[in-house]
């Protein structure tokens, strides 16, 4: 995934901001919250993607060929993707999604309705 797909893809994400930060990385948040960067790390050229995750996702992650820790996220869960061939883009983007929702249901219920994304009283 490219970085202008990774950008394009949490665009589509509902109300999603981005902002370039850490020497140029693309931080996507919700609520002012983070759920994936894509950006330049470390000594190694190249692109990484990193993303929140559960528990039992970052557990099974970290085992993966060119998955590791997140640097500086880890503690919190997250992980980076090391080299392009990590993971398929159908796959980057199911994580995405997974990251934006595990943020999106931390956000407090003010923050949610605020953003449109409360769920409808079903009475």
């Amino acid at each position: 995934m490219t970085r202008d797909e990774f950008n394009d893809y949490c665009g589509s994400l509902k109300a999603t901001t981005n902002v370039i930060q850490w020497g140029n990385a693309s931080v996507w948040k919700i609520g002012g919250k983070i759920f994936a960067i894509c950006s330049i790390w470390g000594d190694e050229e190249g692109q990484k993607i990193a993303f929140k995750c559960s528990d039992l996702s970052y557990r099974i992650l970290i085992e993966q060929e060119h998955i590791i820790p997140s640097p500086y996220l880890a503690r919190a869960k997250w992980v980076q993707l090391t080299h392009d061939d990590a993971m398929s883009d159908e796959d980057i983007r199911s994580y995405i999604s997974e990251a934006y929702d595990i943020i999106v249901g931390k956000l407090t219920k003010a923050v949610r309705t605020e953003l449109g994304l409360a769920k409808p009283n079903q009475n």
